[in-house]
């Protein structure tokens, strides 16, 4: 099942017999990746989580058939695999809808406050390095100069 959500960015959900299958289709700005969504699911604190893999602009095998698919660079594919222990009571299974229709905002989130953080430090490594340059300037002496006959020369 395919949900058009934005121009660009799509939802496709595949049931499986023992999972459920949630494939994101977004729009991403150029040059970001999502690697650390799937290594962050390594810690021993977060085992429980669902299993999520990534693709980078080649749609995955499972919904490559589906005419319209955008293979382009700032694509990119998320994959949900949702097991029955993330829906075994309705506060869970509450909780895990919830967390994943929100996936997009807080990946939104996340990318500009992450390119806030680096121009902030862009912006204070730019100051530091102008204090250094102005550091450098050889002090002006306001001493006379003369000519070479020995006048003084003075500007006007």
């Amino acid at each position: 099942m395919a949900l058009n959500y934005r121009p660009e960015e799509a939802i496709y959900v595949i049931p499986n017999v023992d999972r459920v299958t949630r494939r994101v289709q977004y729009h991403l700005p150029r040059g970001y990746r999502h690697g650390e969504f799937v290594d962050a699911r390594r810690r021993p604190a977060i085992q429980t989580a669902p299993q999520i893999l990534y693709s980078n602009r080649e749609p995955p095998r499972e919904i490559n058939h589906i005419p319209g698919l955008a293979a382009t660079e700032n694509m990119g594919y998320v994959t949900f695999v949702l097991f029955p222990r993330h829906f075994s009571t309705q506060e869970i299974a509450f909780s895990t809808i919830s967390r994943i229709q929100l996936f997009r905002d807080y990946l939104h989130y996340h990318i500009k406050a992450s390119k806030a953080y680096l121009h902030s430090r862009m912006r204070a490594r730019t100051n530091e390095f102008l204090k250094i340059l102005n550091r450098a300037k050889p002090e002006v002496l306001d001493k006379e100069r003369k000519t070479a006959s020995g006048r003084t020369f003075v500007r006007s």
